[in-house]
């Protein structure tokens, strides 16, 4: 194998993986609009890793058995300052999946993931065609 064929299949693996991971987040997105209760949140942290620029919010709601609960959502530099209110949806089963519910917020995720999958997937096409 060449070091270019490995790559073509890499770019396809990402892309892949990326497009499973925008289809779970939008079938997600389509249960807590359905049957996901909403609480407001507010952030109470915020989350540092030394390989990234941004920071992850930490959120916390109170759940319908009033236990706290306490998320991150999954998109980084969010914009998401400590002590702001935020809504949040979960479904009551799984608490700890929940989201921001803004619309800004809910498409920013599953967008990201999209073209981040149609990036790869171009890559590894353009790299078919032009052998």
């Amino acid at each position: 194998m060449t070091g270019e064929t490995i790559g073509i299949g890499l770019a396809v693996l990402a892309g892949l993986v990326s497009l499973w991971a925008s289809a779970r987040e939008a079938r997600l997105q389509m249960r807590l609009s359905r049957y996901g209760l909403h609480a407001e949140g507010v952030v109470v942290d915020q989350e540092h890793t030394s390989a990234d620029d941004y920071s992850t919010p930490v959120i916390e709601f109170t759940d319908r058995q009033g236990r706290p609960v306490r998320f991150r959502p999954p998109a980084t530099g969010t914009g998401l300052a400590l002590g702001t209110s935020v809504p949040v949806a979960y479904l009551p089963e799984r608490p700890k999946s929940a989201r921001v519910f803004t619309r800004k917020y809910r498409l920013h995720r599953i967008v990201g993931l999209f073209f981040g999958a149609m990036i790869f997937l171009g890559v590894a096409a353009g790299c078919l065609l032009t052998r």
